[in-house]
């Protein structure tokens, strides 16, 4: 079990708001759980802004602000969202086994939606581009 699952999805959101969450424990998981947090608090559109914000000052005060990508960062709550649509489930814990592509093939899932690697991209890390090939819901 991932380290992020020892605090409550409202610690989780506060440790991370606040720059307090070890970045050990900011794994790819963890950041679809932030993502997955925001977007059934707040909306889809609040939660773009909310981890997109939060996230950029979190890799800033980590010393991490160079590996930040604005278009990762929003492609991925865009398909947690895309999965929330079709889920069953009304925890973290239940929605990533329902959903293990999000955690296992996300990069193959981006792939679907763009044509170029956004991992690599100057621009996809400074801006967010709309995907090429097939749009979020």
């Amino acid at each position: 079990m991932e380290a992020h699952y020892q605090f409550t999805d409202d610690e989780f959101e506060k440790q991370f708001k606040f720059g307090l969450l070890h970045p050990s424990f900011f794994t790819h998981e963890a950041h679809l759980r932030l993502a997955w947090i925001h977007i059934t608090k707040y909306g889809l559109e609040n939660a773009i802004e909310n981890v997109t914000g939060q996230l950029k000052k979190y890799t800033e005060l980590h010393g991490v602000g160079a590996k930040y990508n604005e278009t990762v960062t929003v492609a991925a709550v865009r398909a947690v969202f895309h999965f929330i649509l079709n889920t069953k489930s009304n925890n973290f814990r239940d929605f990533i086994k329902e959903n293990p592509r999000l955690n296992f093939d996300f990069s193959k899932l981006l792939g679907y939606h763009y044509a170029f690697n956004i991992f690599d991209s100057d621009k996809a890390r400074e801006e967010y581009i709309e995907p090429d090939l097939l749009p979020f819901d």
